[in-house]
């Protein structure tokens, strides 16, 4: 599985390479073209969840004592396994499904189109498994009947959040927002300062200095996250390119590395400095971080769902309001019950988006002279 996954980064790194000198000013623009701001946000909030507001309070101690980390500190690594060279599986993408889909149409292919959507609401239904899973780890003592609540009322708030595009687009903003404050109280918590944040991040320098050994898997614990990223690629970059509004390839490209990183890198700056000097979030920030996580986890299924629902047509203007949310929440919570009993693995998922990849790239191939307009 490791071999498979290098190939398929080496082939998609190298793409992204071709497409962002090749074809640079080359204009992106989706059906539904938002601001700058807007599109980013949805990206950000529907390609992340809550494992990015409480995953490094436990990773950080890993990196720190695992011999696989020790070419470079512990704020590198969580940065390099969620930030900046990671969002290059989503730049592809979405410049995908903004030039090259409107022109092919692959994705309308039966069995291409079959498989998308399986694994979309596979995906989907699994990220509510992730979270219920997790959800004693996020908080202590919660018991199965809160948990199970938990997520069965996260599962029904996206799935009334995805009835209508604003929806989705107005929650994407506002959890925006509600991540940018939450980063601030942590900041002013810790009496770090100016000069305490920039110190924090100056250890992410250690990430692009080791940037090529971030490339290809570093351990099993690296290759979960790269499979994760892959099984989200293309779902994410077919339901955020219809929000692109003009940008040129480059930009696009630039825009998808650099400025989602800019708040992660600010974030786990602030959560490092707790770790570098042993200080205790309190109480009440992990109250926030929670909250936060949780509002994360129903950005990332509302996009979802929205982006099956409208590739199969059952859309609230066909099946009425009540039958679409109803029909959707059964069987979103259904399929995260089911998964208690299935041995499913994220990197299966990752396998079958990596065949989806390859079907397409054969595709192209064999009908490249109709893209010698792009």
């Amino acid at each position: 599985m490791t071999e498979i996954l290098s190939v398929a980064i080496i082939v998609t790194t190298l793409t992204s390479l071709v497409l962002a000198v090749r074809w640079r000013n080359v204009h992106c623009e989706g059906p539904l073209p938002a601001s700058l701001f807007t599109f980013i946000a949805i990206l950000f909030t529907s390609g992340l969840d809550v494992g990015l507001i409480m995953f490094p309070l436990v990773d950080f101690q890993s990196y720190a004592t695992d011999p696989a980390y020790d070419f470079a500190n512990p704020l590198a690594f969580e940065f390099g396994f969620w930030g900046f060279l990671v969002w290059g599986f989503y730049f592809l993408t979405t410049f995908y499904f903004c030039i090259v889909e409107p022109r092919l149409k692959l994705f309308e292919i039966p069995a291409i189109k079959f498989t998308n959507n399986v694994v979309v609401i596979g995906t989907c239904a699994f990220t509510g498994f992730l979270f219920l899973s997790y959800l004693p780890d996020y908080v202590e003592g919660i018991s199965d009947a809160a948990r199970f609540s938990l997520v069965a009322a996260v599962v029904l708030f996206a799935t009334l959040s995805s009835t209508h595009i604003r929806f989705v687009a107005i929650l994407s903003v506002s959890s925006t927002w509600l991540f940018f404050a939450l980063i601030a109280g942590v900041w002013l918590a810790s009496g770090m300062g100016i000069s305490g944040l920039t110190d924090s991040m100056a250890n992410i320098g250690e990430y692009f200095g080791n940037l090529h050994r971030f490339v290809l898997p570093i351990s099993d614990y690296h290759q979960f996250y790269l499979y994760w990223w892959f099984a989200w690629s293309i779902m994410i970059g077919q339901f955020v390119a219809r929000f692109v509004s003009g940008l040129k390839t480059w930009q696009l490209l630039l825009a998808l590395l650099v400025v989602p990183s800019i708040p992660i890198a600010i974030w786990f700056s602030v959560l490092y400095h707790y770790f570098e000097n042993g200080i205790a979030v309190p109480d009440f920030l992990r109250i926030a971080m929670i909250v936060v996580g949780v509002i994360f986890v129903a950005n990332s299924l509302d996009s979802l769902i929205r982006l099956y629902t409208q590739n199969l047509s059952l859309t609230v203007a066909r099946l009425g309001i009540w039958q679409y949310v109803a029909g959707n929440w059964i069987t979103l919570y259904g399929l995260v019950l089911l998964y208690q009993f299935t041995p499913l693995e994220i990197e299966w998922v990752g396998l079958i988006v990596i065949g989806i990849y390859a079907t397409v790239y054969v595709a192209i191939f064999k009908r490249r002279s109709e893209l010698t307009t792009v």
